[in-house]
C-alpha cells in the first residue's frame, strides 16, 4: 500500500518544485500500471494533527484496498490552502500519469470570509484546467455556517452542486456531513480534535466510510 504525500511540509514546497517532481516520478516507477488519483485539498486532506498513517488519505487508501480497489492515492493536501492556492498549484501537481483528481477546497475561503464569487471562479479555473487535460474529477463540497448571513450562505452553498452538474463531476456534499449528530444537528465534538475544527482518528474513519463508496465508483470509472 502506497500513499504519497507530496506536500507534507506545506506551502514552502512551491519553491522546491523540481525536487518534488523528481520524488513523485521516482515513486511512480514501480506503479506504472496503477490508477493514480491526486487528492487536492487543505489541512483535512493533509492529515493535520494526526499521525501520517491515520490521516484522511492513508485511511481512505486502506478502505479502498479492503474493498478491492487498486488505486494509488497521492496526498496533495496543504494546510491553509484556499481555492486560489489549489488553482495555482494544479499545473505542477498534474504529472502526466495522473488519472483523476479529487478536489476538496473551500473551507479556508470560508474561514477568511472570501466572497463566494471568488471561490466559485477559482474552482471554475481548476475544473476547466482538468477538463482541458482530459482528467475526470470528483468535487467535495463545503457547507457555509450562518456566520456571514443567509444570503452569503445561500450563494456559497450553491457553488458546489452547480459546478458538479456543470462539469459532470462525481460529487460528495461535504466531508463533515457524516460527523453531524442527528439529534443536535451539529458536528459531534467527540469526532473532532481539541481545536474543534479538524477530525480526530474516529472522525476520519467516519468520513472515510461515508466517502469511500463514491471514491470507489470514481476509481473504477477511471479504469474503464
Amino acid at each position: 500500500m502506497i500513499v504519497i504525500n507530496i506536500l507534507k511540509y506545506g506551502l514552502f514546497l512551491v519553491f522546491s518544485k523540481t525536487i518534488i517532481l523528481l520524488f513523485v516520478f521516482s515513486s511512480f516507477a514501480n506503479a506504472d500500471n496503477q490508477i493514480k488519483i491526486l487528492m487536492l485539498g487543505d489541512s483535512l486532506t493533509q492529515g493535520y494533527g494526526l499521525t501520517e498513517k491515520n490521516g484522511l488519505v492513508p485511511a481512505l487508501q486502506r478502505w479502498l484496498s479492503i474493498n478491492n480497489v487498486e488505486v494509488l492515492l497521492i496526498n496533495g493536501g496543504v494546510s491553509g490552502n484556499t481555492t486560489l492556492g489549489g488553482a495555482e498549484q494544479l499545473d505542477w501537481l498534474l504529472s502526466p500519469d495522473i488519472n483523476g483528481v479529487v478536489v476538496a477546497l473551500g473551507g479556508n475561503d470560508l474561514l477568511r470570509g472570501f466572497d463566494p464569487e471568488f471561490t466559485k471562479n477559482n474552482l471554475e479555473k481548476i475544473f476547466r484546467n482538468l477538463k482541458s487535460n482530459g482528467i475526470t474529477s470528483t468535487l467535495v463540497g463545503t457547507i457555509s455556517p450562518l456566520n456571514y448571513g443567509p444570503q452569503f450562505k445561500r450563494e456559497f452553498d450553491e457553488i458546489y452542486p452547480t459546478l458538479a452538474k456543470k462539469y459532470n463531476l462525481y460529487y460528495i456534499d461535504s466531508f463533515f456531513s457524516p460527523l453531524i449528530d442527528k439529534k443536535t444537528r451539529k458536528i459531534s465534538v467527540n469526532l473532532l480534535q481539541a481545536d474543534g475544527i479538524h477530525p480526530n482518528e474516529e472522525g476520519i474513519e467516519t468520513i472515510v466510510n461515508y466517502i469511500g463508496p463514491v471514491i470507489k465508483n470514481f476509481s473504477q470509472s477511471l479504469s474503464q
